[in-house]
């Protein structure tokens, strides 16, 4: 999952991976401040978790993979915590069943809350000692980890807040995008020929962007920015959902048992969205969201077009700077690119038409951490870029996400392509 050591500011010193620790952990509980202790356990569906088990998972992370392993004297915070706060890994012990995390009323806010400074204050004693390798790529991986989760913790913040009647703001103080119309859509050639994708050079990447490998690109064109929401609406007033001919199997019975006919969050009449700063007036030049793959894939087959492979999404992103709408620039929800704007970061997460998979010689690390990728690589679907709750230093071209095609809660959207120079 991790390859390289981190680039770090000048002396690389295990002072200056502290400090970025720190900054992590401080910048997950800023998520959380307008919270009331109810919001922190309840489970809205199997796929989300409580605010609390996020903040204590994150934790365990560090307790269990550093902690354990290389502060000699270490005591557990709390025994019963390996146990509940243990995610997916089968090799260090059984845990609590996922889907159950939300009748998890005790351990209460303010043993979690005690529980991290425990392990930030064993930590801070780990990373004032000596500098050994093993303990920085752990340090850095468990940041990355738990930047992952800061996205989760909003995105199932959202889908909980949503499912009140009174619509309540997850922050109400986020910050309004200022009006603007959406540049003009158009298709911008890709590279074709022997190409390289995957993840090169220094700092951190996960196991599953490696290893950097040659791929035989057909001459494609890719669109210059994401759908918009004004540009779903007509998908939708064409009544798209109720077009079989428009639908992968798989996705057409999900519209007939689930009642989709629209995105998740838009209210009935197509003219409002619930958002992390509450209901919203639907902003129909920005990128559309909370998509299915079917919904993406479907809308692509409208439109004439269809969703690009992951290699054509990487190539075509690899020239643009790492920029956008991320959870730094405090508006929590897709904005209307700039006119003229390329914009492949941030956003929305945009689905591919890659099923998730290893790349040509992967290999998932030794011991417990292999579990982390190598054993999700089936009945995905890959997804690049990030997206407005995704910490932007956490992205880069070669990044892989993934999701089940029926998923609908994360910030997922639809970039479109075509095949030929045009």
């Amino acid at each position: 999952m991790i390859s390289s050591e981190e680039t770090l500011p000048a002396g690389g010193s295990l002072s200056s991976l502290s400090a970025k620790y720190l900054r992590t952990r401080t910048a997950t509980l800023a998520l959380c401040e307008n919270l009331l202790p109810e919001d922190f356990v309840v489970q809205s569906m199997p796929d989300a978790s409580p605010a609390k088990w996020h903040l204590a998972h994150v934790t365990w992370f560090f307790e269990r993979f550093l902690l354990e392993e290389f502060a000699p004297g270490y005591r557990r915070f709390n025994d019963d915590f390996h146990y509940i706060f243990n995610s997916y890994y089968y090799s260090v012990g059984e845990m609590h069943k996922r889907a159950d995390r939300g009748m998890l009323t005790r351990p209460p806010v303010s043993e979690v809350l005690a529980y991290r400074r425990h392990v930030d204050e064993a930590m801070q004693q780990l990373l004032s000692g000596r500098d050994e390798g093993d303990i920085r790529q752990r340090v850095i991986l468990g940041i990355n980890h738990e930047q992952q989760h800061q996205e989760l913790l909003l995105t199932d913040l959202k889908h909980l807040f949503s499912l009140n009647p009174a619509k309540p703001a997850v922050n109400p103080a986020l910050k309004i995008p200022p009006a603007a119309d959406a540049s003009v859509h158009d298709y911008v050639a890709g590279v074709a020929g022997i190409r390289e994708i995957g993840a090169y050079g220094e700092g951190f990447r996960f196991d599953n962007e490696l290893p950097r490998h040659r791929v035989l690109m057909h001459e494609y064109r890719i669109g210059s920015r994401g759908i918009t929401n004004g540009e779903y609406l007509q998908f939708i007033r064409d009544g798209a959902y109720a077009k079989a001919d428009l639908w992968l199997s798989d996705g057409w019975s999900k519209v007939q048992a689930r009642g989709w006919n629209r995105p998740l969050y838009w209210n009935e009449a197509c003219d409002a969205e619930f958002t992390l700063g509450g209901e919203r007036e639907l902003d129909l030049d920005a990128p559309v969201t909370h998509v299915s793959y079917y919904e993406a894939d479907a809308f692509a087959r409208w439109a004439g077009a269809r969703l690009p492979a992951e290699q054509e999404w990487e190539l075509a992103a690899a020239s643009e700077d790492v920029c956008g709408n991320f959870v730094e620039t405090g508006f929590w929800h897709p904005v209307a690119s700039p006119a003229g704007g390329r914009r492949f970061f941030g956003d929305n997460w945009e689905w591919t038409a890659s099923s998730y998979g290893p790349y040509p010689g992967f290999r998932p690390l030794p011991g417990s951490l292999g579990e982390y990728n190598g054993k999700f690589m089936c009945n995905q679907m890959v997804v690049r870029g990030g997206s407005c709750v995704t910490a932007e230093e956490h992205i880069r071209p070669s990044y892989r996400s993934f999701f089940y095609p029926d998923a609908r809660w994360q910030f997922l959207g639809i970039r479109l392509a075509k095949d030929g120079a045009g």
